[in-house]
């Protein structure tokens, strides 16, 4: 009967254990290293004892070839031991590397205490940690008491030596988690904070620059800056602390443990040679442990990154499994869709419910903070997880797997992004450009003259065409990427916010393009040019539904009430 697997908490230990063959096979390797690692003690017990007593040369050459074959077997262990840990990493990132990079992306949607920028560092630190000299203290570890038994073996005297020195050192090990993990924690934390507060702030380097705010940024930073190098001083100090403990330890041990064989030899209790041999043993026997104790700040590193790691993709679950096949009509539903965000007692929507239909445009109205781009999301089916149902044509939005579904949708958020490439990648989403699909979105957004007055056309670099394009011209870029592949729903959170009289009229007619193509056309805005092309009209305020329906309805209900 096969084993039955053990109870997995989290995704990220279920990747570690199927793993578990490659490390079994480290632990053969190392167990062969080890069992090696008593060559030297053997060969100076067989010079000392039996050569140097039987003055026979053909002995000292016989046990110098054996050791000399023991020491290779023990260096292709150790490489093969090494080569397998170094795939093993590998294998650990090609098996991590696309939920990483999803999650990363995925994890920003959601408001938490995640840090998701650091995912990759956080992967290359456990990556590394995994194929360093860390790990094979874990590995060698379990075999300090061999070499102490053998010390027992040579004399009861050294075996308890060795026993008292492995004992400090793991006490050193011990206090030194307890004096360094706080203080290491606190001052990791400060340092991302200041990195991480630089980062933000370069995105504006426009405004910063423009009106002399770099001297008051700077000031801010300086402060960040100082206790963050403050507090991880007081990390080193402590850790230095740790080190200088061990070395002195570890000294102490190799003189006493000579001073011990030498004080036996005297006394008549063992041969010089058990004497070398016993020194090198315990030297070898206690250094598992001090790589222990050397290697315990990138340890408890390493240990905060796999909880990183493992609090991202938990945040960020795959969840989606079922692709879709066929084009979805684009009918959207929404029932009693309520969205919280984590520590708020008033939902940002609360128990909005209407239908948007194929072939027509819904326009979402509503004052600022009415909960609008939310709604956006929701329909999208990314951000806050909403309680409620968001359906298309009948089924939850989210049971779909994203890259099936997303050629089918359009979204145009209000922030608006384009990416490294060019103009025409931008538009064909960073996948393979279909030409006539692109030169149709970019007509429909009423961008291909702009385009074609590009240096180089659809093939300009964004970084080139980034740098002169207003934001009127970017947001009309972000249109055509929406509409690319004539999708079956459209999603636009405030698409004329930056447009000039010709951008809004562009925005009209894309707005009947999609239409005539029988696109279910969602568009949230403040301005009342788009109106007229509004087949219903939804009204919110503080997050409530306050009017749905027809558009001439609604709008009639409205001036009655004013």
């Amino acid at each position: 009967m096969k084993p039955k697997n053990p109870v997995l908490r989290d995704e990220l230990q279920a990747v570690l254990w199927s793993l578990r063959r490659e490390f079994a096979v480290v632990g053969v390797f190392s167990m062969v290293v080890n069992l090696l690692m008593l060559t030297p003690t053997i060969y100076m017990l067989q010079v000392y004892d039996r050569v140097m007593v039987s003055q026979s040369h053909m002995t000292l050459l016989v046990v110098s070839v054996i050791c000399l074959f023991l020491f290779g077997v023990m260096a292709f262990s150790e490489w093969a031991r090494s080569l397998l840990l170094v795939r093993t990493g590998v294998k650990l990132d090609q098996m991590l590397s696309q939920r990483v990079f999803k999650g990363t992306f995925l994890a920003y949607l959601n408001p938490s205490d995640s840090a998701p920028a650091k995912a990759f560092g956080d992967l290359t630190a456990l990556r590394q940690f995994l194929t360093g000299n860390g790990v094979f203290a874990f590995f060698d570890s379990p075999w300090v008491p061999i070499y102490v038994a053998v010390l027992f073996l040579l004399h009861p005297a050294l075996g308890v030596l060795a026993l008292v020195f492995a004992v400090v050192q793991g006490c050193i090990a011990w206090f030194g988690h307890g004096l360094s993990k706080e203080a290491q924690r606190v001052a990791n934390g400060a340092q991302s904070e200041t990195q991480g507060f630089l980062s933000s702030k370069l995105r504006n380097v426009d405004v910063l620059v423009s009106m002399g705010m770099l001297d008051g940024l700077y000031r801010r930073w300086r402060d960040k800056q100082v206790k963050a190098l403050l507090l991880s001083g007081d990390a080193q100090q402590k850790t230095g602390v740790l080190t200088a403990v061990s070395k002195f330890v570890r000294y102490t041990q190799q003189s006493l443990s000579l001073g011990a064989g030498a004080w036996l030899v005297v006394v008549g209790e063992i041969s010089p040679g058990a004497m070398i041999a016993a020194n090198v043993l315990m030297t070898r026997a206690l250094a598992p442990i001090d790589l222990l104790v050397s290697t315990w700040p990138n340890f408890l590193s390493t240990k905060e990154a796999y909880e990183r790691l493992r609090t991202l993709l938990q945040l960020s679950p795959p969840g989606r499994t079922d692709v879709l096949k066929t084009r979805p009509v684009g009918q959207l539903s929404l029932e009693n869709v309520t969205v919280r965000l984590p520590g708020c007692a008033k939902p940002v929507l609360d128990g909005v419910s209407f239908v948007a239909l194929p072939g027509t445009v819904t326009v979402v109205l509503g004052p600022s903070g009415s909960g609008k781009s939310t709604l956006a999301r929701a329909m999208m089916g990314i951000g806050l997880l909403p309680e409620g149902r968001v359906l298309l044509d009948g089924r939850p939005i989210t049971d779909w797997t994203r890259e099936s579904l997303g050629p089918y949708v359009g979204y145009l958020p209000q922030d608006i992004e384009l990416f490294d490439g060019t103009v025409a990648e931008n538009i064909a989403r960073m996948g393979e450009v279909n030409s006539d699909a692109v030169i149709a979105a970019a007509e429909a957004a009423g961008l291909h003259q702009m385009i074609l007055r590009f240096p180089k056309g659809y093939d300009t670099p964004m970084g080139q065409a980034g740098s002169f394009l207003s934001g009127g011209q970017r947001q009309r870029i972000g249109l055509a990427r929406a509409l690319y592949g004539e999708p079956s729903l459209v999603v636009l959170d405030e698409p004329n916010a930056n447009l000039d009289d010709e951008g809004e009229k562009a925005l009209l007619n894309a707005m009947h393009w999609l239409k005539s193509k029988g696109a279910n056309v969602v568009l949230i805005s403040h301005r009342p040019g788009v109106l007229s092309v509004a087949d219903r009209v939804v009204l919110l305020q503080d997050g409530q539904l306050v009017a749905s329906g027809p558009r001439d309805g609604v709008l009639q209900a409205l001036k009655e009430q004013r």
